[in-house]
């Protein structure tokens, strides 16, 4: 068998069906990754110093020497490892086909070729990323660049948005989830109750995949793609900007609900996390919330008066969404009204009627196919 050099369209395709394995060090894998790949690195973080610094202070042939040294102990626990992801994945044993996989490293380097080599020779069938996460990473921030068509759902905190952009996911509708993707709901409290955000870079590079994704299904369907309205920061992630721009642009189509039924489905969603994180969150807007409103709303959740708590809150979220709305260009020519009287996932209907695109339903009995 032959180790197979791919690009990174072909790799796209692959990466689908077969496992990618990321052969830097634990650090490098940690700061920023392709979205699913598998950490086997070749070197630990000490180890790849010694053969960076080998390399550029002696030699090319030092440095070999020494990753060899390092790389020669491992060579068996590696096979070993890759054998046993496909053993509990159920895709390796006496009647499988040949497992097929594919390697990188930062750059398609000596650590890719290397652990390709090795696992070739064991049996797998073995691909290589051409420029490795390099050449990923430079396509991900070029799918930032292009221009998609764009709707986006809009309304005050409270809404049902994001149920909405779920439900669309459900119904094969396209449609990308942002906080999914970013690990937080885009306020104060937006991660509490959720695991640790991704860093910047691996949100663009998971935003991106999704993305493109998306554009596919967009595409062949002939449809736009549904993203909630959010600011450019999502907790500790951004947006980046060139794709944040397109969203501000786009059609807003905006829900329209009652104060009272926003603060009901605003208490479900927010009413039972830790107090002492809430609490913590609340303080942290104090400057812009104001220092009696403050103090209300954390004596409010203390005593759980939950009610009189996130009244107080989402009155305030209400003015720093209105102030976002203004910013748009040509908002009133560019924005739909959807009056909706509950907080429901149903409401997706009403979203669907409001574009006009009747060809989503099913007119024997009103559902969105």
């Amino acid at each position: 068998m032959a180790i197979k050099k791919i690009d990174i369209e072909t790799f796209l395709t692959l990466s689908k069906s077969i496992p990618v394995f990321d052969v830097r060090s634990p650090a490098e894998y940690n700061h920023a990754r392709i979205p699913d790949a598998i950490s086997l690195p070749l070197f630990s973080d000490e180890e790849r110093k010694v053969v960076g610094t080998l390399y550029k202070q002696k030699s090319r042939q030092q440095a070999i020497k020494a990753g060899l040294d390092f790389f020669g102990v491992k060579m068996k626990l590696m096979v070993e490892e890759v054998e046993a992801y496909f053993k509990k994945k159920h895709r390796i044993g006496d009647d499988a086909e040949t497992p097929a996989l594919i390697v990188h490293c930062w750059r398609g380097g000596m650590r890719s070729a290397g652990v390709a080599w090795l696992l070739d020779l064991y049996g797998f069938t073995v691909y290589t990323l051409i420029g490795g996460y390099k050449s990923y990473r430079k396509w991900a921030l070029a799918q930032f660049e292009k221009t998609y068509p764009i709707k986006v759902l809009g309304g005050y905190t409270g809404s049902g948005k994001t149920e909405i952009i779920q439900e669309f996911i459900k119904q094969n509708i396209p449609a990308l989830d942002l906080e999914s993707i970013a690990g937080h709901r885009g306020s104060a409290f937006g991660n509490i109750g959720l695991p640790k955000q991704p860093s910047q870079e691996c949100f663009e590079n998971q935003l991106a995949l999704s993305l493109y994704h998306v554009h596919e299904q967009a595409i062949n369907k002939s449809e736009s793609i549904w993203l909630e309205d959010e600011s450019q920061r999502l907790g500790d992630v951004n947006i980046p900007k060139v794709f944040w721009d397109q969203m501000r642009s786009a059609k807003l189509y905006f829900l329209d609900l009652p104060f009272e039924q926003r603060l009901i489905h605003t208490i479900t969603l927010y009413g039972n996390l830790d107090k002492m994180k809430m609490i913590s969150a609340i303080m942290r807007i104090k400057k812009r919330l104001g220092g009696l409103e403050t103090k209300e709303a954390v004596s409010a959740f203390v005593e759980d008066r939950l009610e009189d708590c996130f009244r107080i809150l989402l009155k305030y979220y209400d003015k720093q969404y209105m102030k976002g709305m203004e910013t748009r260009e040509s908002l009133s020519e560019n924005r739909t009204t959807i009056s909706c009287e509950t907080v429901e996932v149903n409401n997706i209907t009403l979203v669907i009627r409001a574009t006009g695109n009747n060809s989503l339903f099913n007119k024997s009995s009103n559902t969105i196919l």
